[in-house]
């Protein structure tokens, strides 16, 4: 199963969005559109997981697609 990681930059100004927590994929201006691509990357690789987290690395949510 693919993890894709949604993760905010050191100030929280983009969005990073990490194929198995390693080297970022892409950067977003949002979270709400680092979101949106990590579930279409998902939805395109399933089984994979998404994980949302907060500046300190915390997952604060996952979605399995």
């Amino acid at each position: 199963m693919r993890t894709y990681t949604v993760v905010p930059n050191v100030d929280a100004e983009s969005w990073f969005v990490k194929l198995e927590d390693v080297a970022p994929e892409e950067v977003y201006d949002s979270k709400d559109a680092a979101i949106d691509a990590a579930e279409q990357m998902a939805k395109e690789n399933t089984p994979s997981l998404v994980q949302i987290t907060d500046k300190n690395h915390n997952v604060m949510e996952e979605k399995r697609f």
